[in-house]
């Protein structure tokens, strides 16, 4: 089984031009199954190989502990190599074709709670052109749940305070109304007025947001003064936009909110999405079962 691991790595070097990485993670899992196939099944032929040996080694594999994300991995190497052997005629069919892919692990982004959130943005109280910038970012972010290259990338010809609304762009250069809400309102007419005109210099387009030298901010840049901000506010977890942007949907949710609602301000294409995205914390479902359920 190893002597034809090397040819089909050859392959992928030679005729596919894939980089030396992945040559050497799919030699990894090739070997290790051709080990296993060995010392647990005496199997060392690949035309000896069944659907059944594939799955039970993949459940091995599962055993072990291994994350979906590596199982998946592992599978797509085991599934190229078997298909590249059947359409070669070095075995007959592909064992691997009817193997379907671990499911997919979800993993929730954290959020903050509401107090800390308020706490957040009710940190920056200076009146300096960079002071009044920052807070209205953060209001905005909290406000508004954009993400971050939204943010960046917002334009005076697209907002309009007097409506309570933003215009952004979002992934699939798809555009979305995005409501701006009392206090994120406040902070960007306060930045406008009194912040963002000290900051206006020769390079300076409509973006919102600009750098002390007139320029738009880079996500990076505004990602930094998240961070920062959170830093001096006190708070003791790593905060980011993201985490601003789920705790905006989370908070709408839990609040009573409708998830289609949710969505659309989310921009999300499929209530799927949304649906991983928000989660109600498990203090309020306690809460609401013990007021609602009538043996609580």
């Amino acid at each position: 089984m190893l002597e034809v691991v090397d040819s089909f790595i050859l392959h992928l070097a030679t005729e596919r031009g894939l980089s030396t990485n992945y040559q050497i993670l799919v030699r990894g899992v090739l070997e290790a199954f051709a080990s296993w196939s060995k010392e647990d099944q005496k199997l060392e032929d690949v035309a000896t190989v069944t659907t059944q040996t594939l799955s039970d080694y993949l459940a091995r594999r599962k055993r072990d502990g291994i994350a979906a994300s590596s199982a998946r991995i592992e599978l797509v190497a085991l599934k190229i190599f078997f298909r590249w052997l059947a359409a070669r005629g070095k075995r007959a069919g592909d064992p691997a074709e009817p193997i379907l892919p671990p499911r997919q692990e979800k993993h929730l982004p954290g959020t903050l709670n509401e107090q800390d959130a308020r706490t957040l943005v009710e940190s920056i109280t200076g009146n300096s052109a960079l002071d009044r910038r920052d807070r209205a970012i953060l209001e905005l972010f909290y406000a508004s749940g954009l993400r971050l290259s939204e943010l960046v990338n917002a334009r005076l010809e697209n907002l309009s305070l007097e409506e309570g609304w933003i215009r952004v762009t979002g992934k699939g250069n798809k555009t979305r109304l995005s409501p701006v809400g009392g206090a994120a309102r406040d902070a960007l007419q306060a930045y406008l007025d009194h912040g963002r005109p000290d900051l206006v210099g020769k390079k300076t387009q409509s973006h919102i947001f600009l750098s002390i030298r007139g320029t738009a901010l880079t996500r990076m840049r505004v990602y930094q003064i998240v961070q920062e901000r959170a830093k001096t506010a006190g708070l003791e977890n790593r905060v980011h936009p993201h985490l601003l942007r789920h705790s905006f949907a989370t908070h709408l949710l839990n609040n009573g909110a409708d998830l289609r609602v949710i969505q659309e301000m989310l921009g999300h294409a499929d209530i799927s999405t949304t649906q991983i995205y928000t989660h109600v914390d498990q203090n309020r479902l306690k809460q609401v079962h013990r007021q609602f359920h009538p043996r609580a």
